[in-house]
């Protein structure tokens, strides 16, 4: 086998399938020929005497054997960006970058503060932020597309190295004129006659909501649903109802927002935790290690 097939332009356009899921998509966003990235692909698969698609009617899938190059490719990328930090941190850290993925929570007013608060003494340093569910946020962090992520978590996820991991219970968000704005806490039971605005099934939020009304045998039908944070906390603002979110995700808009934000005594809503997550066995750039301790310190309120 030629082992410099695993080097250069043939890899970096096998990776860039991986992501895009077609040979199409993927010299879409190469800016070449697709029968280009089709001949790179066709080489790999020749030195290597394996097959590392599947094809199928709707792209590309990886086989095993895809699956052991993928890897190699991505920590490979890795290696090159930490080095790329490395010799950037010799001009004391002036330069680099960071890439973020997170809920949409994080992505309003938490992380933007964090990262204009860290530009003011690392003003070379740029930043990337994407935003998606809480399921896909560990994938993206394993197969190297981000640096690190911020997210909700109730369990492990394998390859992923937990950086920083806090309790991030369940509050009641609602406007200072609701009846119960000046209680200390509250339970589902006491808010189920009122109107609630919730996320879809698939957020950890909406799970806990569901399991902690199930076991208490509540009926807690919403009246608003929405996947955006924002939009529930402006129902709940304008007098709409109840919304539910996490303190970290809330943190900048009460005290003049309009808003207050009550916690919960059901066990279930208490059961959450914020994480940040990079990928195990990874080196950082010293980029994303110095953004690392300004979340840290983010989060104790710093």
């Amino acid at each position: 086998m030629n082992n410099q097939v695993l080097q250069g332009t043939a890899l970096r356009y096998f990776l860039e399938v991986v992501r895009a899921g077609s040979i199409t998509e993927a010299a879409e966003r190469l800016d070449v020929a697709p029968s280009a990235v089709s001949r790179q692909i066709a080489r790999l698969e020749r030195e290597l005497n394996t097959l590392l698609f599947e094809r199928r009617a709707r792209g590309m899938a990886l086989n095993a054997a895809g699956e052991v190059l993928a890897a190699h490719a991505r920590r490979m990328q890795q290696d090159v960006d930490r080095v790329a930090g490395d010799i950037m941190a010799l001009r004391g850290l002036r330069q680099g970058k960071v890439r973020l993925v997170s809920t949409e929570g994080y992505a309003y007013d938490f992380l933007p503060s964090l990262i204009a608060s860290f530009r003011e003494n690392y003003a070379g340093i740029r930043f990337s932020l994407d935003v998606c569910s809480q399921q896909e946020i560990p994938r993206r962090v394993r197969d190297g597309e981000a640096d690190i992520g911020l997210t909700l978590s109730l369990t492990s996820e394998r390859d992923i190295r937990v950086e920083l991991r806090t309790p991030a219970p369940v509050l009641a968000v609602m406007s200072r004129e609701h009846p119960f704005a000046s209680k200390r806490s509250l339970s589902l039971s006491q808010l189920a006659a009122y109107p609630l605005a919730l996320p879809g099934h698939d957020s950890t939020l909406r799970q806990l909501f569901d399991i902690s009304c199930s076991r208490q045998q509540l009926r807690c039908e919403p009246v608003f649903v929405s996947q955006h944070i924002d939009a529930l906390i402006s129902f709940a603002r304008a007098g709409g109802g109840v919304a539910f979110c996490g303190e970290l995700a809330i943190r900048g808009r009460l005290g003049g927002g309009g808003i207050i934000a009550i916690p919960l005594r059901d066990r279930e809503m208490n059961e959450r935790h914020f994480e940040v997550q990079t990928l195990a066995g990874r080196i950082l750039p010293d980029a994303c290690k110095a953004f690392l301790a300004h979340v840290r310190d983010g989060v104790r309120g710093k």
